[in-house]
């Protein structure tokens, strides 16, 4: 397919064809790494323990903050340069590429110097135990080196699929979870590595889809590509870019803040056992939003190539066929949280107390999980027009603004139980507010559609 056809078809193609096109390989490829993930976590689970789980689960703030920086620019990048080529402007596009890979290496550097410097410190921070810290010490020691490699993989596989490039897209991270799935039993069985295994593992398959990531951008032969130039930072190229990809960071920094208070709050009330079971929930319905976000990641080129063109019948009727698919997806979710969470948290260990701990942590934070696809599909779908600040309030609303005050308050009334109830209720309440929002914005562009 010649190069401007490429981003002709973001205008002209039937939308259901289209969204296919895009939210397929992005979901095949995030969702392949999800279930890698969760692949690791069952290794670890028998292969070491529920300890070393716990300790796992420790390191999920961690990992939260470096996917923020990531994702600040990454997500970003890929919103404006939707944008800007359906506006006509490749070469604004190229100077948001070339602006974009010099401030991912930049945060990368810084964020992972301070990590290395206060590792333990942070670690009990958010929750680690006398128990669960040298497990959690062990696999950040090793996946520290791998971050900036995953912010890379990432952030430009997103960038990517704006461009033009969803089947490869897909491929990179295929490719990367491929090395890791044959990796990880070797390192964590074979070499007796244990948990810092799993970290190699990882790191060395991130490593190599990166280095594809980069190829295609280096290859002038692709849509758009870095060039001479575009390496000088420019406030005017970045502030946008920024502004854009706030809503992801802020949503992932504020899953620190709640990692930290869950962790120390079921710790509390629960101990080791109760924090291990949050990385069951984590995993579980991490799979379930990696989905919808591949959704929302083939929404995003779409809907924003067509509102730089003005095309605005049609990213209506795209936001309305992602919210569809993805309400789909996460009541499947709740129906499995509650019908079937024993045998979903036996797949992550033989440990009693855990399989117990985790069957009810499922059970509790699921029945409201059916609606959470909409209201993700919304926040990105202001993300994608460029509404930085809706796209971080409807972040905040479910991550920070209710939630937080549900974890202070609920637990002093059902102890550890509160601790779980306060997730569905958070749920509920921020897909309210989503449905207000998102009245507003479509009655905004009907009145842009109908003036021309």
């Amino acid at each position: 397919m010649q190069q401007d056809e490429r981003l002709r078809q973001l205008e002209q193609a039937p939308l259901g064809r289209l969204l296919w096109q895009y939210s397929l390989p992005a979901v095949v490829g995030i969702v392949v790494m999800s279930v890698y993930n969760i692949i690791g976590r069952i290794f670890i689970g028998h292969g070491v323990g529920p300890d070393a789980i716990a300790g796992l689960a420790i390191t999920f703030p961690v990992m939260n903050v470096s996917a923020a920086f990531g994702v600040l620019i990454g997500a970003g990048a890929a919103s404006r340069i939707s944008i800007v080529l359906g506006q006509g402007n490749k070469r604004g596009a190229e100077l948001i590429l070339g602006n974009s890979i010099v401030m991912t290496l930049i945060f990368g550097t810084l964020y992972i110097a301070l990590f290395a410097i206060f590792l333990d410190p942070i670690l009990r921070l958010f929750g680690a135990s006398d128990t669960s810290l040298p497990y959690a010490r062990d696999y950040m020691v090793w996946i520290l080196p791998g971050l900036l490699i995953n912010n890379i993989c990432y952030s430009f596989n997103n960038v990517m699929r704006s461009t033009g490039y969803p089947t490869k897209a897909m491929i990179t991270m295929f490719i990367g979870a491929g090395i890791n799935v044959v990796l990880a039993p070797i390192f964590i069985f074979g070499l007796q590595w244990g948990i810092k295994g799993a970290a190699i593992a990882s790191d060395i398959g991130m490593g190599v889809s990166a280095a594809f990531v980069m190829w295609h951008f280096m290859d002038r032969r692709s849509q758009l590509h870095f060039s001479p130039g575009t390496y000088h930072l420019q406030w005017s190229v970045l502030r946008p870019v920024m502004a854009i990809g706030a809503a992801p960071c802020i949503v992932n920094t504020a899953g620190c803040v709640i990692n930290a208070v869950v962790n120390n709050t079921v710790y509390r009330y629960g101990g080791d056992s109760a924090v291990a079971s949050i990385g069951i929930f984590t995993a579980v319905t991490g799979l379930l939003v990696s989905t919808v976000i591949g959704v929302c990641m083939g929404m995003q080129p779409i809907v924003g190539y067509n509102y730089g063109a003005r095309r605005y019948d049609r990213l209506k009727r795209t936001f309305w066929l992602a919210a569809a698919v993805c309400t789909v997806v996460c009541t499947l979710g709740a129906i499995a949280g509650h019908f079937i969470p024993r045998q979903i948290s036996w797949m992550f260990a033989n440990d009693a107390a855990l399989i117990a701990a985790g069957e009810r942590t499922l059970r509790m934070t699921t029945w409201m999980f059916w609606a959470v696809g909409f209201q993700i599909v919304s926040t990105n779908f202001f993300q994608s027009l460029g509404e930085a600040s809706k796209s971080i309030f409807m972040s905040l609303s479910r991550q920070v603004i209710f939630l937080i005050p549900l974890l202070f308050t609920l637990p002093r009334l059902w102890k550890l139980d509160g601790v779980w109830l306060s997730f569905p209720f958070s749920d509920l309440i921020a897909t309210l507010v989503a449905v207000a929002l998102l009245s507003i914005e479509m009655r905004k562009i009907t009145r842009l559609q109908q003036q021309g």
